[in-house]
């Protein structure tokens, strides 16, 4: 009797099995637009359409095409290179919950529109595209091997195999860098910007003191009123800037530190403080504080610690070994080093500015152990 009762229960869950829906398979237009059509053939009509970011449900599967119905039930085939898989989606998504309380290293304004990469690299999978002159906030810089042309690596190997007129082999150049950026838009979607493609924002009117090199993020330390000035209610903000030379590559994020100061007197920016040449890193805070004369602009960064830096191999995000965070606060206009750590800073003019020793992602491990 038990096993009667049994087998009829197994019976109706197979039942239930055989009758309960799908899941439906989700994809994401990663294209600007796509145009969905009747069919799959050289001569079809143009039924819907699909922005980026849309979300579309499977229908049909023809090898690299898919049939996908739309959220206002268009029905249609689209190419499948036009959409992200949910694996994909969910990588992005999980990119932006991941980095959601990351501190905000500058701002920047795309010069033309722009894909968002799950990870740097021209080649990996890209889904939410940035128009441009959108206002995005860097959180992280990483530099990657640019990707060189078809051909490259042969020629490079054949290079390696050929001797000058003294007998030596000529060393191979290895491939140019490039910068890509950690960003996030106004919508919260993240993912990684090529930096060439990008301006940090900086106010035009400390902007012409760059002097051939690039701002990397600028941030207001307090302002001042001055009754001859055009500003609103004629205050001017003072600013905190970090400048690096104009390369890709770099094995920090930034190389200089100034404070711009407003002279009451002559009406203009002047440098208040300058000190170069470091290897800085972010994140850079702005902050006040206490002192027997009132609460004051500071602001810190971090700094490497000797040449000793590791490269995250799955990102190309550098950062020092042995971080020191540097610390400073103005009274008026004069800059003045404060915090636990007031040991010298040590300037090598004679290395800075080339790669300091990189440990690989399994050499840094090793040495934690």
């Amino acid at each position: 009797m038990s096993s009667a009762i049994a087998l009829s229960l197994f019976l109706l869950a197979c039942g239930c099995n055989r009758f309960r829906p799908k899941p439906v398979e989700k994809v994401y237009v990663a294209a600007p637009k796509v145009a969905l059509h009747d069919r799959v053939a050289a001569v079809s009509n143009r039924v819907g359409e699909a922005a980026n970011g849309d979300t579309l449900d499977v229908v049909e599967r023809n090898r690299r095409f898919l049939k996908v119905k739309t959220g206002n039930d268009q029905i249609g085939w689209i190419e499948e290179h036009a959409v992200i898989d949910q694996k994909t989606y969910d990588a992005f998504a999980q990119l932006a919950v991941q980095h959601k309380q990351d501190p905000v290293a500058a701002t920047a304004t795309l010069r033309d529109e722009l894909y968002m990469h799950v990870s740097p690299g021209r080649e990996t999978d890209h889904f939410y595209l940035i128009p441009a002159n959108a206002k995005v906030q860097l959180m992280a810089r990483a530099s990657i091997a640019k990707t060189m042309p078809p051909g490259y690596a042969a020629l490079a190997r054949l290079a390696e195999t050929r001797q000058d007129k003294n007998g030596k082999i000529p060393a191979v150049p290895p491939p140019p860098m490039e910068d890509w950026w950690l960003a996030r838009d106004s919508a919260g979607h993240t993912g990684w910007l090529l930096g060439s493609r990008l301006d940090v924002d900086v106010p035009d009117s400390i902007g012409v003191y760059a002097e051939g090199l690039r701002f990397v993020g600028a941030y207001v330390l307090t302002t001042v009123n001055d009754p001859q000035s055009d500003g609103p209610n004629h205050d001017i903000p003072e600013y905190l800037a970090v400048l690096g030379p104009p390369q890709s590559g770099l094995p920090y994020d930034f190389d200089q530190v100034q404070v711009f100061t407003w002279s009451l007197r002559h009406h203009r920016y002047e440098t208040a403080f300058r000190l170069h040449p470091i290897q800085g890193y972010f994140p850079v805070r702005v902050f006040h504080v206490n002192t027997p004369t009132g609460s004051v602009p500071a602001f810190s960064f971090a700094m490497a610690n000797g040449s000793d830096v590791s490269t995250d191999p799955a990102t190309g995000i550098t950062r020092p070994v042995a971080p020191r965070t540097i610390t400073y606060e103005m009274i008026d206009t004069q800059v003045k080093r404060i915090g636990p750590d007031l040991a010298p800073i040590v300037i090598d003019r004679r290395t800075h500015g080339t790669a300091p020793k990189r440990r690989s992602g399994k050499a840094e491990a090793r040495r934690r152990r």
